[in-house]
């Protein structure tokens, strides 16, 4: 398997990042149709800014991304532009999400952002996974209910 570059008239490129962020407060609001929305909005915005998606997972409290910016692009000024729009068309769409929110920023402030080198495939593998981890630990969470669940007579 061969490192593929992407290339425009004059520049050849790979830069690819994994980048996690969440919604304010860290709520687990990412869900059913939010969720479907989200990703949509997502997958729109970064198209229009020539940015690839290479794997993608949204989780109930926070989104990650492995995605390939053009380097026309600062990671910091697509992260604001994405975060900005998608916010503003998160709450567009679902006007309820005002009220626990407030002041129109859905996203929590920050990000993390790593390169992404040779080890593209372990990342990759991860974002797939980390929904099963993330289940996993809610059911750790959850109180045993075997008392309730059962009448005892």
């Amino acid at each position: 398997m061969g490192i593929k570059a992407q290339s425009s008239a004059h520049t050849k490129w790979l830069c690819k990042y994994h980048i996690v962020f969440s919604p304010k407060y860290r709520r687990k609001v990412i869900f059913a149709r939010i969720r479907t929305s989200i990703g949509e909005i997502l997958r729109d915005l970064c198209k229009y800014k020539g940015v690839e998606i290479i794997e993608g997972h949204l989780m109930s409290d926070h989104v990650h991304m492995l995605v390939s910016i053009p380097p026309k692009i600062s990671v910091s000024s697509f992260m604001g532009y994405l975060k900005g729009k998608s916010s503003l068309m998160i709450f567009d769409k679902h006007a309820n999400l005002k009220y626990k929110f407030g002041n129109r920023k859905f996203w929590s402030e920050g990000y993390y952002v790593s390169t992404v080198g040779l080890n593209e495939a372990t990342i990759q593998k991860y974002i797939r996974e980390q929904e099963k981890s993330d289940l996993m630990q809610d059911k750790l969470r959850e109180p045993l209910k075997t008392f309730h669940s059962h009448k005892i007579e």
